[in-house]
């Protein structure tokens, strides 16, 4: 089973080339190439636990669950793909199933993407901001949000820098998700 024939994920992929197009926009009011970065996950939001569980079990379908973690009081699940996913000019494996929690997104459907910024996790903020122009950063339709998630046994510090829209947002992080997990296991 691939993601594309699944009718268990029928609306991500319908999603997806719109997730692509609000990403490219994102991409040209922040002035550089988020090519240049390892995408090494994209991740979904919903709102109701059912569409959570039958996105699970179409992921499940079409790859493996990696990991779950119990991530500020709700299951976030990761999932690596038998086929990687074409999302712009990556090609992502690993995909991001939160369970719903208290916020609530514009749409359910493609949220984020995750880009490694290959630096250490005392420089990921400054570096991060340095990548964004004076003229993004007074720009008022763009957001910023630094946080520090951890999950349970997570032994690799992970910080990360939100850029958002509002549409959809790009988020850096020093270490990729696959390495954060592989940290649990030592």
């Amino acid at each position: 089973m691939t993601f594309f024939n699944d009718e268990l994920l029928a609306d991500l992929a319908v999603d997806l080339p719109l997730f692509i197009a609000s990403l490219q926009q994102l991409e040209t009011k922040l002035q550089f190439s988020l090519g240049q970065y390892h995408a090494d996950h994209i991740s979904v939001r919903c709102h109701q636990n059912t569409t959570a569980e039958r996105w699970r079990e179409g992921l499940q379908r079409c790859g493996h669950l990696l990991s779950e973690k119990m991530i500020n009081g709700r299951p976030i699940c990761l999932f690596t793909l038998n086929e990687p996913l074409q999302v712009g000019e990556w090609k992502i494996e690993c995909v991001e199933l939160p369970y719903p929690g208290e916020k609530r997104y514009p749409k359910e459907g493609w949220e984020h993407i995750e880009l490694v910024l290959p630096v250490g996790h005392e420089a990921l903020h400054q570096t991060a901001l340095e990548l964004l122009s004076d003229d993004v950063l007074l720009d008022r339709s763009i957001k910023l949000k630094f946080s520090h998630p951890k999950g349970e046994g997570e032994r690799l510090p992970n910080p990360t820098l939100a850029v958002t829209d509002g549409t959809v947002t790009v988020k850096f992080h020093p270490y990729s998700i696959q390495d954060v997990v592989e940290s649990e296991r030592d």
